[in-house]
């Protein structure tokens, strides 16, 4: 079998970990890529110290998107925002561990697309429901 789909990846995309949904998610965001139709639905709980205690994800896709995805989410649970918002796309493509063509690379990488997005999104509506101090 061809390198792309190394048992890890497969077990991921078979078997993904953090599978699901999230009752009161304190960020959301779905995420796809309109090339091949992949989608990541991508939800964290967030503790009041900024760290992801709960993280949850749907979607349907290629195995490289899915299997990415399962090991993001188990990569930032326990983690402190800021260190989240600092992982990168070296990190990513690490820990699926084969080269990612060009092609795939978009699949590979919207999980991490996913999450900065929902990241921002939390942000931005954290700033809008903040009361002016009178």
């Amino acid at each position: 079998m061809d390198d792309l789909y190394r048992d890890e990846i497969l077990e991921h995309y078979r078997r993904p970990h953090n599978f699901g949904t999230l009752p009161e998610p304190d960020a959301v965001y779905e995420g796809s890529n309109p090339l091949c139709g992949d989608r990541i639905t991508l939800m964290l709980g967030v503790t009041e110290e900024g760290v992801v205690e709960d993280v949850a994800f749907t979607g349907r896709g290629c195995a490289i998107s899915q299997a990415s995805a399962s090991m993001l989410t188990d990569e930032i649970k326990g983690k402190s925002l800021d260190e989240v918002a600092r992982l990168g796309s070296d990190a990513v493509l690490d820990s699926l561990g084969i080269e990612i063509s060009p092609a795939r690379l978009k699949c590979a990488l919207l999980s991490l697309d996913t999450l900065r997005r929902a990241l921002s999104d939390r942000v931005a509506w954290q700033a809008s429901t903040e009361t002016p101090a009178v």
